[in-house]
């Protein structure tokens, strides 16, 4: 975690799980991280646009297009920018090896790191048994998650008042329930099994909101979270190492040196 007023460089960025276009999306937070952090490749790792949401209703402040525009921008001053479609945005996977505006859009790819290993990029949806099979299921549980965001905006809006900091009150439910914990679980195994089949070191993934990295019995398992309960993203130093940061921890850290200043 870091809270430097500066911009920090590293190798390599992956960010998923942004959902521009909902009311959830927490475009400020991560503005605020791309103002602070660059890279030389940029992945962007699925639903970075939620168009499951607005095909039902339209919603789209400054702050979001802000976000495009910020990400065009690195393509253009030369970073290598690479989106994985995801269940939200799969109106994207129509333009697989494609490029729009310097970003490369691609089924999935394999990032070898600074200190050669393999790692697969996929979004991961393809690995949620409800997103393939009941497809209809997954928009119903979207319909609920979506009601559950809308309360923790309002709950947030009253704890920044107080003068507390974000806190996801579906973050907090996701991992004390039974049933996500064991969905977490089974998830990460496939696809931890899916790098073993395609021969590689490791893999990074989004799709359910939950960051973490660790080792699976030699494979590398990293999932970058999202910018919609937990403000993560997945990093490479120069080096080659890996490192999860919490953005949400990172703004409040320099809040508090302000003070202290």
């Amino acid at each position: 975690m870091q809270a430097e007023e500066t911009a920090r460089q590293y190798r390599s960025i992956w960010l998923s799980d942004i959902h521009l276009g909902t009311r959830g999306c927490q475009a400020d937070f991560l503005l605020d991280f791309l103002r602070h952090n660059e890279s030389e490749y940029l992945y962007l790792v699925g639903d970075i646009v939620d168009g499951w949401r607005l095909r039902k209703s339209w919603y789209w402040p400054q702050s979001h297009n802000d976000v495009v525009q910020k990400i065009l921008r690195r393509a253009r001053k030369g970073a290598k920018v690479f989106l994985i479609p995801g269940n939200h945005d799969e109106a994207f996977r129509e333009f697989i090896g494609l490029q729009f505006g310097g970003v490369a859009i691609q089924e999935d790819t394999v990032h070898v790191t600074a200190d050669g290993r393999r790692l697969l990029v996929i979004h991961g949806d393809q690995f949620d048994a409800v997103v393939r099979y009941a497809k209809w299921l997954a928009h119903v549980g979207d319909t609920a998650y979506v009601l559950l965001l809308g309360i923790n905006t309002g709950f947030n809006w009253v704890r920044r008042k107080l003068g507390f900091p974000y806190w996801s009150i579906s973050a907090y439910l996701k991992h004390r329930t039974k049933k996500a914990v064991e969905f977490i679980g089974d998830f990460e195994k496939a696809l931890a099994d899916e790098a073993r089949r395609r021969q590689v070191d490791g893999v990074i993934c989004g799709h359910i909101h939950h960051a973490e990295m660790r080792d699976m019995d030699g494979v590398l398992y990293c999932n970058d979270g999202d910018w919609v309960e937990s403000c993560t993203a997945l990093v490479e130093h120069e080096n080659g190492k890996l490192e999860i940061i919490n953005w949400a921890e990172a703004i409040r850290a320099r809040a508090a040196m302000k003070v202290a200043a």
